[in-house]
């Protein structure tokens, strides 16, 4: 989807801030996101235009980070570290467990990362990228039926930041 005209005066007013309109690519990533909920073939495109590079390079430097998403994604995005640390405590086990759970729920998207870098609270994970630490399977069961619930409120949704928070 193409920046709404909102967000289109916001890219502009974001690439003129930058000496060189290519270092706007990650800003405008995250505008775009922000307002679909995952970055699109189309907002990639858009936004090559208007820092004036091809759409290939905006993919390869967005595709290069894990925060953007090129596929929508659940209202509940949960991230579950499996790297070193937490594969030795239980990462993977929370990450099968978590899967099973939420295979057929289109309100929650599991995911397998790499490192959330709190190895001092592994194992850990994240719903819509605030950290839970030091769970079990079904602790992490618990933590994400409360999101579900309304019992915690996410911060974000779907990665994009609520409006009006910080």
């Amino acid at each position: 989807m193409a920046f709404t005209q909102e967000n289109r005066e916001k890219a502009l007013a974001i690439i003129a801030q930058y000496p060189y309109t290519k270092s706007a690519i990650l800003p405008l990533a995250h505008l775009a996101q922000d307002q679909d909920g995952y970055l699109s073939e189309d907002a990639m495109r858009e936004i090559a235009e208007l820092v004036q590079v091809t759409p290939a390079e905006v993919n390869g430097t967005c595709s290069f980070y894990t925060m953007f998403k090129r596929e929508p994604v659940g209202k509940y995005l949960v991230s579950v570290c499996t790297n070193v640390t937490c594969l030795v405590v239980g990462g993977p086990e929370i990450h099968e467990t978590l899967s099973k759970k939420y295979a057929l729920d289109e309100e929650v998207t599991v995911e397998e990362v790499e490192c959330l870098a709190k190895c001092d609270g592994a194992p850990c994970f994240q719903v819509n990228y605030e950290f839970v630490e030091n769970v079990t399977p079904q602790e992490a069961i618990d933590v994400v039926e409360e999101y579900k619930s309304g019992a915690k409120q996410a911060r974000t949704i779907s990665g994009t930041l609520k409006v009006g928070e910080k």
